[in-house]
């Protein structure tokens, strides 16, 4: 069972190249990967777009609380389920 939010990009979709981490991804320009979810952590490539955005820019207060700067998965991971996140970035594409 999927879906599919149109500004939010399944990295597993995509094409793959080399990139420095174990995963091997293209994100595009103008986007940025976050990992989502409490005991596995999913990928989503995001638009920088909604780093302006009050209730996103809450997300990384939190993961600054809970992570500081080190990041176990080697990217941003923001802490909050996958439903949730997936809901907030809904949200956001609608306003």
């Amino acid at each position: 069972m999927g879906f599919r939010l149109p500004r939010i990009v399944n990295v597993k979709a995509s094409s793959k190249r080399s990139v420095s981490s174990s995963e091997t991804t293209v994100v595009p320009k103008g986007h940025f990967t976050v990992y989502v979810g409490e005991a596995k952590k999913k990928r989503f490539v995001v638009p920088i777009s909604f780093l302006d955005h009050p209730s996103f820019q809450s997300l990384l207060s939190q993961a600054e609380e809970e992570y500081g700067f080190h990041h176990p998965m080697g990217g941003l991971t923001i802490p909050s389920t996958e439903e949730a996140f997936v809901h907030l970035i809904g949200s956001l594409q609608s306003s």
